[in-house]
């Protein structure tokens, strides 16, 4: 970030990059928050673990592009009221108990300034960064393109790129122990089938090179 804020006005005035990346951000919150929903309702464990480290994924990408660039700020020092948030509360609910057994992780509080070790849950850290990414998406569905950018970029900085982050990294620890932490014998026997794979790309690769 820069000392030199962005003063964006209405969206029909705004830059072009500004209003694509206000756009683009819009949908990838919409994404995340259809995710989480479908995850919800369908309350199917086999899929969670990898559909939330895409999520989660891609919406620290889009959140990543708002924290590197100069601070948006809008001409109206003031924050409309657009009407009331989400009640995520249900969502929240059906995220821990799919989640039950896994969803709580230790994560250092600020790995900058104090070494102090925390609780997290996987549960309440991905409805707490749907909270701040559905409220930025009623600013830009009234129109409030200006407003929903700088909301975005001001939470991300502030509190939901921190939680995405903790979410994808105890995601991330869940999905790797599962599928490293696989059946020896059958960990063996792909290991054999890939050798095996190699010697006969090997012994192609050779002949071709024979016959040429």
């Amino acid at each position: 970030m820069t000392d030199t804020p962005a003063q964006a006005g209405p969206a029909a005035d705004l830059d072009g990059e500004l209003l694509a990346l206000a756009q683009d951000t819009a949908g990838e919150v919409r994404t995340y928050l259809l995710t989480l929903r479908g995850l919800s309702e369908s309350m199917s464990g086999d899929t969670a673990l990898p559909v939330l480290l895409l999520a989660l994924a891609q919406i620290q990408v889009a959140g990543a592009r708002l924290g590197a660039m100069v601070d948006i700020v809008p001409r109206e020092r003031f924050e409309p009221d657009d009407g009331p948030d989400p009640d995520l509360d249900g969502i929240r609910e059906a995220l821990a108990s799919l989640l039950q057994g896994v969803d709580t992780y230790v994560e250092v509080a600020d790995p900058v300034l104090s070494a102090e070790v925390g609780r997290g849950d996987i549960s309440n850290d991905l409805t707490a960064v749907a909270a701040d990414l559905a409220h930025g998406l009623i600013h830009f569905d009234r129109g409030g393109v200006t407003e929903a950018l700088w909301w975005w970029q001001f939470s991300y900085l502030s509190s939901w790129g921190e939680r995405a982050a903790a979410a994808l990294r105890a995601v991330f620890a869940l999905l790797a122990h599962v599928r490293l932490d696989a059946d020896e014998e059958m960990v063996m026997e792909a290991e054999m089938a890939a050798l095996h794979s190699t010697d006969e790309a090997a012994t192609d690769d050779s002949e071709v090179v024979t016959t040429v």
